[in-house]
């Protein structure tokens, strides 16, 4: 989960100027946090809360969304979210934005089968994003961290991906040059995947994955969610991001990876 939340961060300051080079300064003063770091960690939250009957998923994803959206990150969430956030009785309005995508990382590391983590994944989607596309956003980043997690190769997971979910048959080099800003899991997902697919280190897949340009907070983050089961996250990568998150957000943080055994390297 902590590697979706250092894409968030490193691509933050390029949403909206973006960059298509790997050579830039990973942290800086114009990083922050966004929606994707906060939604991340609200479904741990939820996780960590619905550890004894998964039944409860579903609602308590509601409850931390609205409860930790309304709280930080304000102004980085798209209309229909922002408003779904302030509803009273909330419900899924039809979304096939990359929001489902960017916030599920926490699923495959809680679950013990892929199965499991897939029906986690759609419990924590369905309540916003219920178009077929928006689900299917979440499962293939859920499904490629699960596989990841479990030493599955690069190999495996293109294969996978590519029978289940989406065609991969492009490079990272080919697409950047006219590669711009998509907000839909159709068009921002695969291209994080591939991403990931083609680096050679976390810190890499990441770089990759914002060299891109488009919506670069959420590629950055979906691409670092896949890499960080694969490679670990370098200690000092780890400080650096945490420093960036309010006391209560890196308490999360810390209680999922002891709940759930993160695999950091050190």
């Amino acid at each position: 989960m902590l590697g979706a939340i250092i894409g968030d961060i490193a691509g933050s300051r390029f949403e909206w100027r973006n960059t298509k080079s790997k050579n830039f300064e990973l942290f800086s003063p114009q990083c922050r946090i966004t929606d994707d770091s906060v939604m991340s960690l609200a479904i741990a939250r939820a996780i960590l809360d619905s550890a004894g009957n998964r039944e409860r998923l579903g609602s308590e994803a509601i409850r931390y969304m609205q409860t930790f959206g309304r709280r930080w990150a304000r102004g980085c969430y798209g209309g229909s979210f922002a408003r779904w956030l302030n509803e009273e009785h909330p419900r899924p309005y039809g979304s096939w934005g990359n929001g489902s995508a960017m916030r599920v990382s926490a699923c495959a590391w809680a679950a013990e089968t892929l199965e499991e983590a897939l029906a986690m994944a759609r419990r924590v989607t369905e309540v916003t994003h219920d178009h077929p596309e928006g689900l299917k956003g979440a499962e293939a980043v859920t499904a490629c961290i699960w596989l990841a997690l479990h030493e599955s190769s690069m190999d495996d997971i293109r294969e996978h991906v590519e029978a289940l979910y989406y065609p991969l048959a492009f490079t990272l080099d080919e697409i950047r040059p006219h590669y711009r800003f998509d907000v839909s899991c159709q068009g921002s997902v695969p291209q994080a995947i591939v991403a990931f697919l083609e680096s050679t280190s976390f810190e890499d897949a990441v770089r990759n994955a914002i060299s891109l340009g488009g919506d670069s907070d959420t590629i950055g983050a979906i691409a670092g969610s896949m890499a960080e089961p694969f490679y670990g996250i370098p200690e000092e990568l780890r400080k650096s991001a945490l420093a960036y998150l309010p006391a209560e957000l890196a308490a999360v943080v810390k209680e999922f990876e002891s709940s759930y055994s993160a695999r950091i390297l050190r």
